[in-house]
């Protein structure tokens, strides 16, 4: 059963048709994943299936049965009351307006309060971001509408907030559309991907993970396709110029297929292009770059960390996690020496040179277009060695002319983060400090921006929320819990592996404890008392002397591997290295798996050491 039909509707505002002539149908109980690019349209697409507003041209149709809730991608600002007054707002009109039904919709609020886990009576303006969305989510979905509609609902949520939000929405039964750049969200949560891309709606019908694989190959087709075409037109073009023959009376037909053929080739959009991004780096760091020994803040009866050591080498790529709150940005300030501890101690490491790129984006003036703010004040940028154009470089991040000398507050979430990475980028650093970089950023440029700080050779420090994310590109992970920071090796998977073990470990020793506790019982009435074995304690074990310089040597061989793989993955890549013969390519393909192989067993045995 169809509960939205789209009959051939576009709308545009400046330029090409967001969407041109779309038609598609939404069926009870469907679970769509809405993708596309930044300035796409998904959020226009989302706004005229809510009757928020409407098509140009086209009709899009709703049974009057049908109710249509939409939760919107920021919090607004004006919004005031106690939680249960916010929920309340979103039962129907019906409901509110019969004194019979009033059981009713008290009923349905108190449900929903407790299904959400909301306090009632807390007041909206003291809560944080994430609870906001949480009341907002709850407003939208007390009436039960048929079809919910969610615009970028895990933007600055944390990790737990994701989750329970993901849990939540797996058991929703009705119809959810959604847009996400959340990777790891969409694909628990979508099965079905609908696409926009320039100007048409494709209906992928499939999860995330079968989209990906469909999208490349067509993609490709595409390609060979207007190849086929480009070079048909080219033939053409080269027949019309020989004159009087192609105006023969019996050639006539051929050239108004020319014609027709220009005005194919004039109509077809472009595929949009991808961001080029790329750190210039600074000279190498000191090896160390921070020894933290058994640091120690607090604000106030706040405890941020305490009794934290860790060390930071140069190369490593740290993930930060944590609830929104924790103290994500003070641990960093710490780590850096920006912020004195309350006890403990901060070594800093030599020939630092920090870039740092704000969640708040507080390093962008709101009054300057976008060009003043990546160029300071000069038309010409150093990039490397090479003098650049500022308008030349911010191409390479999606901005045309036009849009580089527009003001920052006139631009979306995702060109905002587009330009504080211009922006970033422009520095030479060899450590660099990334406060929630992948908010608003499509999926594109999220992939690109992985493969930039995977191959970047300095030192990594990462605010995100963003599982995806987090597993593809940090080595370890500094996690808040239990009131204090742990160090984890490996990416998001292996922290909730970690914690898993840890707990199955806990339970076992538990159950244990408690069979020894019955086993002695009886025993208690004995006078004697009960002599205790070494075997019967269980202390930490200690590391050995050659044990503990394994481990201090174990940093300085990960890196020495890490170097000489990026070495071979470097010759590998260049067009010419394929011409040196089958013999040394496999040779050097051995060499790669055994360094990888080595590289492997490195971490392994680090994380032993460190257990």
């Amino acid at each position: 059963m169809a509960v939205i039909s789209l009959d051939s509707i576009s709308i545009g505002f400046r330029g090409p048709n967001l969407l041109d002539e779309v038609s598609a149908k939404v069926e009870l109980g469907d679970r769509i994943g809405l993708l596309g690019r930044n300035g796409a349209g998904k959020t226009t697409l989302l706004k005229m299936l809510a009757g928020e507003l409407a098509p140009d041209h086209g009709e899009i149709q709703v049974p009057s049965t049908v109710s249509v809730r939409r939760l919107v991608q920021d919090v607004p600002q004006d919004e005031s009351g106690t939680i249960e007054e916010m929920v309340r707002a979103g039962v129907s009109k019906e409901l509110l307006s019969d004194p019979a039904l009033a059981w009713e919709a008290d009923h349905s609020v108190e449900r929903t309060l407790s299904d959400m886990q909301l306090d009632g009576g807390l007041d909206f303006g003291s809560l944080s971001s994430g609870m906001k969305r949480r009341v907002l989510l709850a407003r939208s979905i007390v009436s039960q509408p048929d079809v919910l509609l969610l615009d970028e609902p895990t933007n600055h949520l944390d990790v737990e907030s994701i989750l329970w939000l993901e849990d939540f929405l797996s058991r929703w039964s009705k119809t959810l559309i959604f847009i996400t750049h959340d990777r790891s969200f969409l694909q628990a949560l979508a099965s079905r991907i609908w696409e926009i891309d320039r100007g048409q709606l494709f209906d992928w019908t499939c999860d995330y993970g079968t989209f990906l694989k469909r999208k490349e190959q067509a993609l490709e087709a595409e390609e060979k396709q207007n190849a086929l075409f480009d070079k048909r037109l080219a033939e053409e073009e080269a027949w019309i110029r020989q004159g009087i023959k192609a105006r023969r009376t019996r050639n006539e037909g051929r050239v108004r297929r020319l014609k027709d053929m220009r005005v194919q080739r004039q109509q077809r959009q472009k595929q949009v292009g991808t961001a080029k991004l790329s750190v210039q780096e600074a000279e190498r760091s000191g090896m160390l770059v921070a020894d933290v020994k058994d640091v120690s803040f607090a604000y106030g009866e706040r405890k941020i960390v305490e009794s934290f050591s860790t060390t930071i080498m140069r190369g490593d790529k740290i993930g930060l996690i944590g609830p929104n709150g924790a103290g994500k940005s003070t641990l960093l300030k710490l780590l850096l020496g920006q912020l004195e501890p309350d006890s403990g101690n901060v070594r800093l490491g030599t020939k630092l040179q920090i870039a740092y790129f704000d969640q708040l984006r507080d390093t962008l003036d709101p009054e300057q277009t976008v060009q003043e703010n990546v160029g300071e004040g000069s038309d010409q940028l150093t990039i490397g060695s090479a003098k650049k154009h500022v308008l030349g470089y911010l191409q390479d991040y999606l901005f045309t002319p036009e849009r580089a000398r527009t003001k920052v507050k006139f631009l979306s979430g995702g060109e905002r983060n587009r330009a504080l990475l211009a922006k970033l980028m422009t520095k030479p650093a060899n450590v660099l400090i990334l406060d929630e970089p992948t908010n608003d950023l499509d999926a594109e440029t999220l992939e690109l921006l992985e493969e930039v700080l995977v191959s970047f050779e300095g030192t990594l420090l990462l605010v995100s929320h963003d599982r995806t994310f987090l597993n593809n590109v940090v080595t370890s992970t500094l996690v808040f819990e239990d009131d204090n920071v742990r160090q984890y090796v490996g990416g998001y998977d292996d922290w909730r592996e970690a914690v898993e073990r840890r707990k199955t470990t806990e339970d076992s020793q538990a159950v244990k404890s408690k069979a020894n506790v019955q086993s002695t019982k009886p025993r208690e009435l004995d006078a004697k008392p009960v002599e205790t074995t070494a075997n019967s304690t269980s202390p930490v074990k200690k590391l050995s002397y050659k044990e503990q310089r394994e481990l201090d040597a174990i940093p300085e061989k990960i890196e020495v591997a890490e170097s000489q793989i990026a070495e071979l993955h470097s010759l590998m890549a260049a067009p010419e290295y394929y011409q040196n013969g089958g013999d040394q390519v496999a040779t050097d393909a051995a060499k790669l798996k055994k360094l990888q192989n080595e590289l492997a067993d490195l971490y392994v045995r680090w994380e032993e050491l460190e257990n």
